[in-house]
């Protein structure tokens, strides 16, 4: 049997970390259902603690979630999940940013410019990229 996945980021402040990515990728940060949510902390199931208003809408304070625009059939979905900790060492695992058609120079320079740090460009045989770090640290390699 073949399993579905998704991937799970750490994360001091998901939700603008969820839309850094979701601009990053061209992708969509999930909606909240506030009805639902509220309906939760009526109901005794979750406190107002465990919420928080992100661009004038109440969220979950735990996470937040963006998806490929076609849905689960485009790519799996992304996480950004709170935590506590700062972040202190090297990810082992990164994403893998493949720019398809447009130039991967001006992407890059496109997340630069909104917050993310260059770390250096790698080469191996006729393959080049860049390592890049996400607002909050999180390494991602953008090439073709």
């Amino acid at each position: 049997m073949a399993y579905t996945f998704q991937v799970t980021i750490d994360s001091a402040d998901p939700h603008p970390l969820a839309d850094w990515w979701a601009d990053a990728l061209g992708w969509e940060v999930e909606p909240s259902d506030e009805p639902f949510i509220r309906g939760l902390i009526a109901a005794g199931h979750a406190t107002e603690d465990d919420t928080t208003t992100h661009r004038g809408v109440l969220v979950w304070k735990a996470g937040a979630a963006i998806r490929h625009p076609e849905g689960l059939e485009g790519a799996p979905r992304i996480l950004f999940q709170f935590v506590e900790e700062p972040k202190t060492v090297k990810n082992r695992v990164h994403l893998d940013v493949r720019t398809g058609s447009d130039d991967p120079a001006a992407v890059v320079e496109r997340l630069l410019a909104r917050g993310a740090k260059h770390l250096h460009e790698g080469r191996q045989g006729p393959s080049v990229w860049t390592t890049l770090a996400d607002p909050q640290g999180n390494e991602l390699c953008v090439s073709h």
